[in-house]
């Protein structure tokens, strides 16, 4: 036997045991032991009145307010700087709902506690600590394993970030009629779910923190790159396991259920104001590629998303335009230098900081319809 065999055979070996099977119908039924109506797909038909009642923000406000933070890896920081520039003009609303997918998971519940967590993201995502998130999983660099990085450093930051204090505080604000939703996607099942954050904060179970911190992990964790989340459930006294991910795997960002915004005679029952921040750059951003498999199947990637995103945003906007919501949207609008291969870039995470806290400052961030060209080069240093 060849050494390299040898080797497979060890690195085999290593693999995690396999789950418990079950099938579509049984995951249709699934529930977390414990709680109740905490989580939808974002495909389900609108639900009775009874199960929809408790994810629909209680305010007493002329115009409730949604902050909708798009997935985007390093260019999270971009909605650092928006947020840290609106929390010192004074004009930073107190959202009523929060969402958030993938980076915008982790940035959503501090975004939603308010300003005075603004230095906490901004030392998450400034302090250069993001490249601790690269731990390289060496076990066949991911081939034989669930991810190429291990995601004991991306645990070890949420479990740092999301503390009892803030699940206590999250769980306050719910309570206050505030809802905080994040997004996964089922790998098994190949649908987007939707957890309602702060019902598992405020459901006081012993547990809540630790299913808080999963379901923020496997937002997260882009597929290949980190391992996905096991989420234990029950269907019909079975334990079972699901695997959670990336939610931008499903959509890059999410406001309100598929259902309302495909439905073109929907009405609108309620004035709304919907502030949407794509960590990303929506405009066509030139660059040679080079011809090997790894940086084109990347830049195809990142095309893919893109156009993934702007999809969404349309179907969003002409929503908006036929209801009579209020719609911001903003986005990275400046080509910055960016590189597949050091995707965690201390620099470039300054850079669209400082784009966001800028262009907020200066009263340039938002736009009232989607823009997808007009690129222009950041003049800022690289």
């Amino acid at each position: 036997m060849s050494l390299c065999a040898v080797a497979l055979l060890a690195l085999s070996g290593c693999a995690a045991p396999a789950r418990e099977a079950y099938n579509a119908a049984e995951a249709e039924r699934a529930q977390i032991v414990g709680f109740e109506n905490i989580r939808v797909h974002a495909d389900d038909p609108r639900p009775p009145k009874s199960v929809y009642d408790p994810w629909r923000p209680v305010t007493n406000k002329p115009k409730p307010s949604m902050l909708a933070i798009s997935g985007g890896g390093a260019g999270g920081a971009f909605s650092v700087g928006i947020l840290s520039a609106w929390s010192e003009l004074g004009s930073r609303p107190s959202f009523d709902v929060v969402t958030g997918v993938s980076t915008g998971a982790l940035i959503a519940p501090l975004a939603f506690l308010g300003p005075e967590y603004d230095q906490r993201l901004r030392r998450l995502y400034l302090s250069d600590q993001a490249r601790d998130l690269v731990d390289i999983n060496w076990r066949g660099f991911g081939i034989l394993s669930p991810s190429l990085l291990r995601g004991d450093a991306l645990r070890r930051i949420v479990g740092e970030n999301i503390t009892e204090e803030i699940l206590q505080r999250i769980a306050r604000e719910h309570r206050a009629g505030r809802r905080l939703l994040v997004m996964t996607t089922n790998l098994d099942t190949q649908r987007a779910v939707v957890w309602n954050i702060g019902a598992i904060a405020a459901s006081g179970r012993a547990d809540a923190l630790d299913l808080v911190r999963q379901v923020l992990i496997a937002s997260a964790s882009v597929p290949g790159i980190l391992p996905p989340v096991s989420i234990k459930a029950v269907v019909d006294g079975k334990q079972i396991e699901e695997l959670h991910s990336d939610g931008g795997s499903s959509a890059q960002f999410f406001t309100l259920p598929e259902q309302l915004i495909v439905t073109p005679d929907y009405p609108a029952k309620e004035s709304l104001h919907i502030y949407v921040i794509i960590n990303n750059a929506l405009i066509p951003e030139f660059a040679m590629s080079p011809e090997r498999a790894l940086p084109i199947m990347g830049r195809a990637y990142a095309i893919l998303l893109k156009t993934h995103t702007k999809q969404g945003l349309t179907a969003l906007y002409n929503f908006a335009q036929r209801s009579g919501v209020d719609l911001d949207i903003a986005s990275i609008d400046a080509q910055v230098p960016y590189s597949m291969a050091d995707p965690l870039n201390h620099q470039y995470m300054i850079s669209v900081y400082g784009i966001g806290y800028q262009k907020t400052l200066n009263g340039r961030v938002w736009t009232k319809r989607p823009v997808f060209t007009g690129a222009g080069r950041h003049s800022a240093e690289h």
